[in-house]
């Protein structure tokens, strides 16, 4: 293994004796490190083991529980809401994605919300399983932090509020889209930060409505909503089906989870999954996705553009090797870790 790499599993049990080191007990903290090792080995590198700071920042200031009892406090055949104790938020949202799962088994559908979660890594992490075992998937989020006003307004009431998708295809990769409703997710511009780079302009406008495109500065603008109207519109529905639905916090009762480690955040999360089986399509669902995707890939491309791709494409070809040969961390993330390690009293992460 080259020596700018980590291997997974050395990464994995880092993460987990860093949380363990804050309270979480072992069981809840190798949960929590695998998913969010899980994340970076599916290139959502924004969204994994970048984040560990924040979470253990918040372990530190009381924010989170570091030893919730995960329970259901109600639910129908199809239907479910999760109580996550304000524990960390990977353990309510894996408890919601296997519930509805063998939901979707039963009934054909599962839908189970949570309430009194936390930031959870990608929501590709809890809507790739369902595809990869044959069902349709989908999960939303209200953000961790308040970025984007109303459309035409400049109170922050809104997160980055992201959903996804997925969906099984005959072939190595399902169909797994995970996307802000904004132009760009926070964490990208936090990565920018951390690695002393620019905004690309677009992502942000200031109070005088300028484009910002120093992550520094990110508090004192917005994040722009993707489309404009329709991408608000668009988080809003997220906000009611994640948020109003389940008891959970939205708009100005959203906490920043970054800026206070001391308040529960209440985050409202949601994960659905749909047996095709339930309208007598079985396999033939992924039979068609992929002669259908065969079809757009075959496209010919615009003059200037690369060959037409489907989200997700590419990617079991990329875990794999990431797997195989290790994850390599950008200089500045591995120096946090490095200083986290020293806080917190745990050995480094070996390479």
């Amino acid at each position: 293994m080259p020596d700018d790499t980590i291997g997974a599993e050395a990464l994995q049990d880092f993460v987990a004796r860093a949380l363990s080191a804050r309270g979480v007990p072992a069981h809840d903290a190798n949960k929590v490190a695998g998913l969010m090792v899980e994340a970076d080995i599916y290139g959502y590198g924004t969204h994994g083991v970048f984040r560990l700071r924040q979470y253990l920042a918040r372990l530190e200031g009381g924010g989170c529980n570091p030893a919730p009892n995960i329970s259901v406090v109600q639910q129908t055949v199809a239907t479910a809401l999760i109580d996550g104790d304000n524990g960390l938020g990977h353990l309510a949202m894996a408890a919601a994605r296997d519930l509805a799962m063998e939901k979707a088994r039963q009934a054909g559908i599962g839908w189970v919300g949570v309430r009194r979660g936390n930031h959870a890594g990608p929501l590709a992490l809890y809507v790739r399983p369902q595809a990869e075992a044959g069902l349709l998937s989908m999960a939303a989020a209200v953000g961790s932090a308040n970025h984007v006003p109303p459309y035409g307004g400049t109170d922050l009431l809104l997160g980055t509020n992201p959903i996804a998708f997925s969906a099984p295809v005959e072939g190595p990769d399902p169909f797994v889209f995970d996307m802000a409703t904004t132009v760009a997710a926070m964490g990208k511009i936090k990565t920018l930060l951390q690695q002393g780079a620019d905004m690309p302009e677009g992502w942000m406008v200031g109070r005088d409505g300028k484009p910002l495109t120093d992550p520094a500065r990110k508090s004192e603008g917005f994040l722009l909503p993707i489309g404009g109207p329709k991408g608000f519109g668009l988080s809003v529905a997220i906000g009611l089906m994640a948020g109003v639905l389940n008891g959970a916090a939205f708009g100005s009762d959203v906490v920043d989870f970054t800026s206070d480690t001391t308040s529960p955040t209440n985050t409202g999360q949601f994960v659905m999954a749909l047996d095709p089986a339930a309208f007598g399509l079985g396999d033939g669902f992924a039979e068609t996705a992929r002669r259908v995707f065969g079809e757009m890939r075959a496209s010919p491309p615009l003059p200037g553009h690369d060959p037409v791709r489907l989200p997700g494409d590419g990617k079991t070809q990329a875990a794999e090797t990431r797997r195989r040969r290790g994850l390599t961390l950008n200089p500045a993330l591995r120096e946090d870790l490095d200083a986290l390690a020293e806080k917190y009293g745990v050995e480094p992460v070996s390479s």
